[in-house]
């Protein structure tokens, strides 16, 4: 049977059903499906972070009828507010009807920045740094190679001169870095302390910042979607004359 996410009257069923319809879907190992079970122990979770006093729980539900650039998939979701699961579900159901959504993105690049003060001469350390680029890339590589074998590590290197600030002329140093699925935000931070040193040796000067941008342009992700004006009939929803007058 081809495998669907169009999973009719799932609610109406008991949460050890679900849980049998979900392994079934997934082919979730006994193992995977007893994790669905399972908690996090207090013991855990003094392992994780610092100063634990407890644990805090949230239901996880599964939003059904996704259909995603061609290929069925169940989303799920850990929230505590009402009616969300439903109204997303009901929501990627009428969008089935327009033939899913549609999604893109770009590679994953984050951008490290490395700010650089006190240069003797900005133009020629602009240089340098670009000529250095592959032992810059080695450095910061050499910090994650698990994430470099996956097909990540760093990318591209830029580098921005700015003669007068408020706080004196600087260069600041952009390691463009591809974190693959990771958000890479400590990742990215790593990158940067390590190849620090380097920039100071190269450029003569004295290396302040060194850290994650916020800025993400360089990453990307696009979706959209059709609903058919058939799939809204008779829910209450404005028709094809009001949308025309809108418009």
């Amino acid at each position: 049977m081809e495998k669907t996410s169009r999973l009719p009257g799932l609610y109406k069923l008991s949460l050890r059903e679900r849980v049998e319809i979900l392994a079934q879907w997934a082919e979730l190992s006994p193992e995977e499906k007893a994790l669905l079970e399972k908690s996090l122990s207090p013991e855990q979770a003094e392992k994780m972070i610092e100063n634990v006093v407890g644990i805090f729980p949230l239901p996880l539900g599964i939003a059904v009828n996704f259909l995603i650039n061609g290929k069925d998939y169940l989303i799920p979701m850990a929230i505590e507010e009402p009616s969300v699961v439903a109204g997303l579900s009901h929501a990627a159901k009428l969008v089935r009807e327009g033939g899913g959504f549609k999604a893109e993105s770009t590679e994953p690049i984050m951008i490290a920045q490395i700010q650089v003060m006190d240069v003797p001469d900005m133009e020629e350390a602009a240089e340098k740094i670009l000529e250095a680029r592959e032992e810059i890339f080695r450095l910061a590589d050499a910090k994650h190679p698990t994430t470099v074998s996956l097909g990540g590590g760093s990318k591209g290197l830029e580098v921005r001169k700015f003669p007068q600030t408020p706080a004196g002329p600087m260069l600041v140093i952009h390691l463009l870095y591809d974190t693959r699925d990771a958000m890479g935000a400590n990742m990215v931070n790593t990158a940067a302390e390590a190849v620090a040193p380097l920039i100071e040796e190269i450029t003569g000067g004295r290396v302040i910042l060194r850290i994650l941008s916020n800025l993400s342009d360089r990453r990307l992700a696009r979706a959209w979607c059709l609903v058919p004006w058939e799939a809204l009939e008779g829910k209450g929803i404005p028709g094809k004359e009001v949308a025309k007058r809108i418009v």
